[in-house]
């Protein structure tokens, strides 16, 4: 027996000598870090080293197939990051690792024996396990949490329906933002406009919808035409934003009567522009608020004073004395004064008002990276569900996160039906879907202009992304924009402004 111990160092280390015992102990821990499970195996606790070498081995599989699947294909880096199933799974899965690294590493510990190392490496290996749990146990508890509120915000924000195809190559999405508080009844969209994605390459135009557009059409499938064949055309009170009540009066008649406001404003949108919309995705302007202030605030350039007003007398009708106003130039605007910015009508016409809400969406699309989403995640994370609703289901996220980095690269058209070319009390539907029409065609045109571009010899990929997103175009015009107003506190009142360019996104 005694010659047996002599020969075994790892689990009679009395008997080795005292440089044998350090590495051992060193050894030992770097066992226990890669496989949790082996040093358990060495001292034949089988059936515990079973479970924690099953454990150690499963995880090790499931990170390279995950691996190997991202370099392949990116888009499954998303999948893994916005699937419930796969999100949930996760969540309970990394705990067990966790647990299984830190009991195999302190039963690790216990076998080692502190008393056998010598004191001049033993102060190094006790600093070298402290540094290990800090290291291995932070992150995964950190993961822990932040795997929870993404399978949280999945669960909360995307719908579970079917999957809706592109149309003709592209996704279209209505965007509102939903006006709906205290003193309101209902929900009456204060801003509407249509994104249309281009499905393979992410080049995106934006329409904006005037809120104040009369007698607008429904698709013969819509239930509300057979109410309105001849379009929303009963006067001054039958607005666009005014579908949404229309379609919750006749709520029985829709798909999805909890939805039937939004898919009744998706219908009349679709009349509108000549393309069938996909999806939606409303922001309750408050909560867009608190989903401003989470990413810490957006950047853009304004052109003019933009005021912060009081309420509306409802005696006369007009507001009260100005509280404060949002300067021209470059300006960092937290959630307050981003939405004041998007939403002030004083002193501006409406489609003033809907080129600024476009520049804050511009702002948000072009700000959000991944830098910010990981260092303000929690935040974010906890302000979108109340800021956000939409009916993309959640199976198609990944799909739309890749396309949306693809946008993020390029510069975003956008196309305004408004005056001269579309009359709001009067409009020429078909001259809409003209214009949209045209527009599509040539983002389409300049999308494969830049793929000419990159491809071309002698060109950079960075100089050709400097073209994709703007550069340039907004500094040459930055002078005029910035002189725009900026003297006058904004007091242009007409309805047909002409002076629409007034904000852009540095």
């Amino acid at each position: 027996m005694a010659e047996t111990r002599y020969v075994d160092p790892i689990r009679h280390p009395s008997y080795a000598s005292q440089p044998t015992r350090d590495v051992r102990a060193w050894l030992l821990l770097v066992v226990t870090v890669l496989i949790p499970g082996g040093v358990q195996l060495l001292f034949r606790r089988r059936r515990w080293a079973q479970i924690s070498l099953s454990i150690t081995a499963i995880s090790w599989a499931l990170a390279i197939i995950a691996i190997v699947a991202v370099l392949i294909n990116r888009s499954f880096a998303f999948t893994i990051g916005t699937n419930p199933f796969i999100l949930t799974f996760l969540t309970i899965w990394i705990p067990v690792v966790a647990i299984n690294w830190v009991v195999c590493l302190f039963d690790s510990l216990r076998r080692i024996r502190l008393v056998t190392i010598s004191q001049k490496v033993r102060r190094r290996f006790v600093a070298a396990f402290c540094a290990l749990l800090l290291i291995v146990v932070g992150p995964l508890a950190w993961g822990t949490t932040m795997l929870n509120s993404q399978r949280g915000l999945m669960s909360d924000l995307f719908a579970s329906g079917k999957a809706a195809k592109p149309v003709d190559g592209r996704y279209n999405i209505l965007l509102l933002g939903s006006d709906a508080g205290k003193g309101r009844t209902g929900i009456r969209p204060d801003s509407m406009s249509l994104v249309s994605i281009d499905a393979k390459t992410g080049k995106s135009v934006i329409v904006g919808l005037p809120r104040n557009m009369q007698n607008v059409p429904f698709p013969e499938d819509s239930p509300l035409h057979k109410h309105y064949p001849q379009g929303y055309n009963c006067g001054n009170e039958c607005l666009l934003n005014a579908v949404f009540q229309q379609g919750e009066q006749h709520k029985d008649e829709f798909e999805d009567p909890k939805t039937a406001g939004e898919q009744a404003t998706m219908d009349a949108a679709s009349a509108i522009t000549g393309l069938e919309v996909q999806y939606y995705a409303m922001v309750n302007l408050k909560g867009f608020e608190k989903l401003i202030d989470a990413l810490g605030g957006i950047n853009l350039v304004s052109g003019k004073r933009v005021p912060i007003s009081s309420k509306v007398d409802p005696t006369t009708g007009q507001h009260g004395p100005v509280k404060g106003w949002i300067e021209p130039g470059e300006q960092k605007l937290d959630g307050f004064h981003a939405l004041w910015f998007a939403r002030s009508r004083e002193f501006s016409s409406d489609y003033e008002r809907m080129v600024r809400q476009r520049c804050v969406q511009t702002a948000m699309v072009k700000q959000l990276d991944p830098a910010t989403v990981l260092t303000k995640y929690q935040a974010i994370a906890k302000a979108t569900p109340g800021a956000v609703s939409t009916d993309i289901p959640s199976s198609e996220v990944d799909s739309f996160v890749d396309l949306a980095l693809k946008t993020k690269s390029q510069k975003i058209e956008s196309l305004d039906l408004t005056p001269p070319e579309v009359t709001p009390s009067n409009p020429d539907f078909d001259v809409a879907h003209q214009l949209v029409a045209d527009k599509i065609e040539e983002a389409s045109q300049d999308s494969e202009k830049d793929k000419d571009a990159l491809s071309a010899p002698g060109r950079t990929l960075s100089a050709a992304a400097g073209v994709d997103a703007g550069i340039g175009s907004a500094s040459e015009s930055e002078p005029q924009l910035l002189a725009q107003g900026a003297g006058d506190g904004g007091a242009d009142k007409g309805e047909d402004s002409d002076d629409k360019s007034i904000c852009y996104v540095p």
